[in-house]
Parts: C-alpha cells; structure tokens; sequence
C-alpha cells in the first residue's frame, strides 16, 4: 500500500499536478566524516563556498518513498551565470546522482528531479559559475533502502512502456515575461543493480538513464549525466528562457546503447 501511495505521488508529480507537501521543518546539512572522503574524488582541492543566500535545494525532512525523492535546486542571485551542477548523495553506494550543464537559454535555474536515498544522509548540490567558482548547498534527508526498493511497475509494464517520453509545459502563477516551465519524464525502470527479483531473488542487473539532452531548436538547455542515484521513470522539471523555437528536442540514452526522445511542440 506504501508503496502504491508512491506511485501514486510519483505519476502525479510527473504529470505536473500536487502530490503530498513535504515537511517545512528544517533539515539543514549535517557535519560528518563521509562529505571529507567524497570532496576529493569530485572537486579535487578546488574552494567550494557556501552558497546560502546564492543558492537553495529543497528536499523533505522526511521522505515518503525513498526510491522517489523530489529535490529542487533554485538560483537566488540572478547575477550569476551558472554553467554546471552537480548533485551527490552522501551515504548512497554510489553517492553521484547527476551532473547538468547548462546552455545560456537556461537563465536563472530553477530544475527539480528525483532522488534515491538509500540511508539518512545529506543531499547536496554544487554549482560552479561562469568564473569556475564553486558554492554549495544542501539537506539532510530521512530515508532508507531507496537504492534497493524493489520497482513500482514489474518488468513487464515497464519494458511496455519503455523510453515513452513525455513533455508537458506548465503555466505557473508568476513567472517572469519570456521564460517558460516545463517537465520532461522517460520511462524507464533506471535499475540500479541493488535490487532483487522478487520471484527468484537474484539482484537484477544495473540498466539506467546515463544522459539526457534537451534544446530548443540548436541551443542547449542542459545536457545531464545520470548514474543510479536518479529514481525511475527520470524526470526534471525546469525552467527556461523562451528563444522563439517553439518547442523542445529531447534525447535520452541509457547505459545499454538505448536511445529515446524526440521533438515536441510547445503546449502552453
């Protein structure tokens, strides 16, 4: 039942329509040893600031479904360019979840995803400016088993439904004149070899969405590199600024060569 409340929640997110609100307590980033271990193998011995005031990421103090986590990462200096992010869970197996770089077009960013979290652990998110600066923001998240929750769909559906890409602008309340919203999901089980069959219980192979392209008409938006950290059924929600093409191009590829996407008209 959990379980099917989370899908739920998760097709309702994806269709751009309210889920559940998460939680307004705090659950700002907490001191630990494994963020001193992970730094190097990401950002050598590169400054990296703290971006609060610059940057927000918003996460749950609790999460409903660890396999689904929605995190929101929002610019709050707009005199920044920022040209790539790049969002790490800490105690995950394998703690990289994506990486974006942004084309010129994105403007001031305001993109959410979804997460797996497999422990209680700090969510974070790096930006790095047009000058290579480097600022950091995060939460600390209560979840556990995201990385081994077994899928919402069984094989089957999923395989039914396989790199099926959907597209679908959002008109919200107040949005500066020229820039649009928009939410991209590609659905795909995103397996992240850390889950069982649960007829024969052998771990299922690693299958995922390791990169995305989204433009309107030549110009990039972003161009992601994803690893097992990102949920199933991949899904980004952004904003951007509107350059006339009068549509998105997406394309998408997981680590087994396979190749979805396609061109979509604006709708809004």
């Amino acid at each position: 039942m959990i379980r099917q409340f989370a899908l739920i929640a998760a097709v309702l997110g994806a269709l751009g329509l309210p889920a559940a609100a998460s939680s307004d307590r705090p659950n700002p980033l907490q001191d630990g040893a494994t963020w001193d271990h992970l730094r190097p193998s990401y950002f050598a011995d590169r400054p990296i600031q703290d971006g609060v005031g610059r940057f927000s990421l918003d996460a749950p103090f609790r999460a409903q479904d660890a396999a689904t986590v929605p995190v929101r990462f929002q610019q709050d200096d707009p005199d920044l360019r920022v040209v790539r992010l790049t969002l790490l869970v800490d105690e995950n197996p394998a703690p990289f979840a994506a990486e974006f770089e942004f084309g010129p077009d994105m403007g001031v960013i305001d993109l959410e995803t979804r997460l797996r979290v497999n422990a209680y652990s700090n969510v974070r998110a790096i930006a790095e400016t047009a000058d290579g600066a480097l600022y950091m923001v995060g939460r600390f998240v209560r979840a556990s088993g995201g990385c081994s929750a077994p899928a919402a769909r069984d094989m089957d559906a999923a395989l039914a439904q396989l790199g099926r890409t959907h597209v679908r602008w959002i008109a919200p309340e107040a949005l500066p004149e020229g820039r649009r919203t928009a939410q991209v999901m590609v659905r795909h089980p995103s397996n992240s070899g850390l889950q069982r069959d649960q007829i024969t219980h052998h771990y299922i192979p690693a299958w995922y969405i390791d990169r995305v392209e989204i433009h309107q008409g030549g110009a990039l938006l972003f161009a992601m590199t994803g690893g097992i950290t990102l949920s199933e059924d991949p899904s980004f929600r952004f904003s951007y600024s509107d350059n006339g093409a009068g549509g998105l191009s997406i394309r998408a590829g997981d680590m087994r060569g396979g190749e979805y996407g396609g061109d979509f008209r604006a709708g809004i």
